[in-house]
């Protein structure tokens, strides 16, 4: 990841610029770090054999994990994470993780779709990207953040 915005770099920011990339690898064991820590414990995130019945192809990433991830594409490139206004995405894809030591691995990134200026406030609305397997998991993700000043 590269640095976080200055007041100088964010000055110059446009639509169309791309955010810093990156990849997250998610394991079994991080499936259950989260559901500890949100207190989603639906099985469909650690059992095969519940995923399964629920016409899964496997056990799944929680979605709010996948959303929270693309957030971070945000909070990298602002370096502040109460720059982000607004945060909504749906879910469209599953990230399935599989029971081994090589996880499923989750490409992040952005792009500025648009630079707005109000009362001396710039913002920038920003399309977020996560793709799992070569295939988008989440649709319509979209942020708002305030630029630094």
């Amino acid at each position: 990841m590269s640095a976080p915005l200055t007041p100088e770099s964010a000055a110059r920011v446009a639509k169309g610029d791309a955010l810093p990339t990156f990849e997250v690898r998610l394991t079994r064991g991080d499936l259950v770090r989260y559901a500890g820590a949100s207190g989603d414990l639906n099985p469909i995130h650690w059992s095969d054999r519940v995923a399964t019945v629920a016409g899964l192809p496997g056990v799944i990433a929680h979605g709010m994990l996948s959303m929270a991830l693309a957030g971070r594409v945000l909070t990298a490139w602002t370096g502040d994470p109460a720059a982000v206004r607004s945060y909504g995405t749906r879910f469209t894809r599953p990230v399935v993780v599989p029971d081994d030591d090589e996880g499923a691995t989750v490409e992040l990134g952005g792009t500025v779709a648009e630079v707005r200026e109000e009362d001396g406030v710039r913002t920038a609305v920003v399309d977020l990207k996560a793709v799992f397997d070569g295939r988008t998991v989440l649709g319509r993700a979209r942020a708002e953040v305030v630029l630094p000043q």
